[in-house]
């Protein structure tokens, strides 16, 4: 992957992450910040800038996945709030 692509991939990972709760940060340091000894207080922003080429591909599909779930748990709620109104 070249760097615009990387780059773009780190900038879409945050965004996805910046709408996600911080139940969700703590997975994703987890899953990404190995190098970091899994310390949950690191900032999310660093460990997307420190992310191996390789696992952005897969980290984007995370945060989309994360986010579409969010989204739909979102209309649920709203719509179940429409029905008893």
């Amino acid at each position: 992957m070249n760097k615009q692509l990387q780059d773009f991939a780190r900038q879409t990972i945050k965004e996805g992450l910046a709408l996600l709760p911080e139940s969700a940060h703590r997975i994703f340091i987890k899953m990404y910040a190995g190098g970091t000894g899994y310390n949950l207080g690191v900032d999310i922003d660093m460990v997307v800038d420190e992310m191996p080429a390789d696992r952005l591909d897969s980290a984007m599909q995370q945060v989309q996945r994360s986010t579409s779930k969010l989204e739909k748990e979102k209309e649920v709620v709203g719509n179940d709030i429409k029905k008893n109104v």
